[in-house]
């Protein structure tokens, strides 16, 4: 049995499915942990750290290996460590002290997000595809749709079979890594040429003003999402008085519908459209999402606020791969990987930097306006580039 390349997209789509199960699906259990073993909410903030450094962690060293020992090698490497992950979280909290077997399965599947963050990008950029803006932004969409998918499948099973068979749930989302870990054996996988792996080495992209602008355009795209995603639900709640089960639906989940259309969207018909266009005119969305989310005093604007800010950020991320890759040749595995890092950074500092103004100011709309520099720095960024670009030519 022969396989294409189209069977490496699939299974790369797959991959950031498995990432999102990664991130999304221990949150719909922390009550639920705190409640069965007596885990505190500093212990759950802790889980939520170390699943985040870790994948940190895993954007930086993976710069320096990853070349070495192979793209295929990585992903399978990638899915394993996600598919025990998840099993050991059914079986290690029953056998030893639940918390400590709690770290354990974060810290294995952690290192499986971390990997695919950094593998899956650079694997179908050289696939021969002949866009590669809309095979990126497609790609990206995927993730959103496993989150979607995640949250949505998961409630219908602690629904329908209750969540004290959370365990059943979680061996059912095991199984997906561990059959794409089976597809990346097979599957045919372009590596980038000898002259891509060596021509900008990290020290060199650390010099490179373009690919500077390129770091703080990642760290603006993920703080522009991250920000209004993190507090969709608090923010469902707090102004439509909803509960928490319709918070979610109507905050997070329809934030990913939007984004995820958004990238899908453009994956779909985006070969006629230019990427330099389509991210001006995202940012500039994204700028009035912030403002109506922050400043409209009608709390049904205000949502429709979050869910347009998701359909704005959807293309600045893997859109800012795709420029990147083709600004910078020979950035290859390390350009990806101080990239995803950059973009981890935003994801991290976004909503931090919300949460401490809503702290200080008492005003959840307060921390939100006040994150709008982000989309505006990265319209800056776009703009700087695009006269570059025009001076160059």
């Amino acid at each position: 049995m022969s396989f294409t390349f189209k069977a490496t997209q699939r299974a790369c789509y797959t991959g950031y499915i498995v990432q999102a199960a990664v991130n999304n699906f221990l949150p719909l259990l922390f009550v639920r942990l705190m409640n069965e073993y007596g885990i505190d909410a500093v212990m759950i903030t802790a889980l939520i750290t170390a699943n985040f450094v870790i994948q940190l962690t895993v954007d930086i060293l993976s710069a320096s290996f990853i070349d070495k020992i192979g793209y295929r090698a990585g992903m399978i490497i990638a899915h394993i460590s996600a598919f025990a992950g998840f099993v050991l979280l059914c079986l290690l909290p029953s056998v030893t002290r639940p918390y400590i077997g709690i770290v354990i399965s974060v810290v294995l599947y952690a290192i499986g997000g971390g990997l695919l963050e950094v593998l899956v990008s650079p694997i179908v950029e050289h696939c021969p595809t002949e866009n590669k803006e809309t095979s990126m932004a497609l790609l990206h969409s995927f993730y959103c749709w496993g989150q979607v998918g995640v949250v949505l499948i998961s409630t219908l099973f602690f629904t329908i079979a209750g969540l004290d068979n959370w365990r059943i749930m979680a061996l059912i989302l095991s199984l997906i890594p561990l059959i794409n870990a089976v597809v990346f054996i097979f599957v045919p996988i372009n590596t980038p040429p000898e002259e891509n792996r060596t021509t900008l080495s990290i020290s060199s992209l650390f010099r490179n003003r373009t690919f500077l602008v390129f770091a703080l355009m990642m760290i603006c795209a993920g703080a522009s999402e991250l920000t209004v995603s993190q507090w969709a639900s608090s923010f469902a709640e707090t102004t439509l008085g909803i509960s928490k089960t319709a918070g979610d639906m109507a905050g997070p989940m329809m934030f990913a519908v939007f984004m995820g259309s958004a990238r899908t969207f453009y994956g779909l018909k985006g070969e006629s459209i230019p990427l330099d266009k389509v991210m001006k005119a995202s940012t500039v969305l994204c700028i009035i999402s912030y403002l109506i989310t922050g400043l409209s005093p009608v709390p049904v604007l205000n949502l429709i606020g979050c869910m347009l800010c998701g359909l704005s950020v959807g293309i600045m991320w893997p859109g800012t791969f795709s420029k990147a890759s083709k600004e910078l040749k020979g950035g290859s595995t390390a350009m990806f990987s101080i990239l995803a890092l950059a973009g981890d950074i935003g994801c991290c500092s976004g909503p931090t930097a919300a949460g401490l103004i809503m702290s200080s100011s008492g005003s959840m709309k307060a921390g939100i306006l006040c994150c709008m520099l982000f989309p505006m720095v990265m319209l800056i960024c776009l703009m700087r580039n695009s006269k570059i670009n025009t001076q160059n030519n």
